[in-house]
């Protein structure tokens, strides 16, 4: 498995990958039972803006490839409301890649990158009911919830917080 970021250096191939698991990733959460609803147009724009939708807010896309297949995603970006914080973004594992625990490497990556560049604590936001595996994930990883860092209307949401200083591995 490799992961590595979506920047200037990245050829049209390789962003076009990404872009089509941003996708994929909006797609599930429409298509979802459940509450996690969200705006596909506001996506699509993220989508399209790559690399500089993350690399612009002080943040990254991570691709991961699994023997050179595209199999998953993750991103974080600053938070203008918390400064020293950012927020992962788009964790998605395709179906044929997860049980494996890809998502767990990409949130570490998510979290040490951030680590590095600064961020004393990452936030998320998720859907329990959609998205169990990945909230019980986060869970583990050191996750816990917090109170609201934006003004979603999505039902069900839940907001959550990891603390990046004093953890010297996840």
């Amino acid at each position: 498995m490799t992961i590595h970021p979506i920047d200037g250096n990245s050829d049209a191939a390789t962003v076009g990958a990404a872009r089509e698991l941003l996708l994929e990733y909006g797609r599930f959460v429409l298509a979802a039972k459940g509450p996690a609803q969200f705006c596909f147009g506001a996506l699509e724009d993220e989508a399209n803006g790559l690399p500089g939708s993350y690399q612009g807010q002080g943040g990254e896309l991570l691709l991961a490839l699994i023997d050179g297949a595209v199999a998953g995603c993750a991103g974080y970006r600053a938070m203008k409301n918390r400064p020293g914080s950012c927020e992962m973004k788009r964790l998605w594992v395709r179906a044929a890649f997860r049980g494996q625990g890809l998502g767990k490497h990409l949130t570490v990556e998510v979290m040490e990158r951030a680590r590095a560049a600064g961020y004393s604590a990452v936030y998320l936001d998720t859907v329990p009911e959609t998205m169990g595996p990945a909230y019980q994930m986060y869970l583990r990883n050191g996750f816990t919830r917090c109170d609201h860092f934006n003004e979603s209307a999505i039902e069900g949401i839940v907001y959550m917080q990891c603390n990046l200083t004093g953890i010297s591995r996840w």
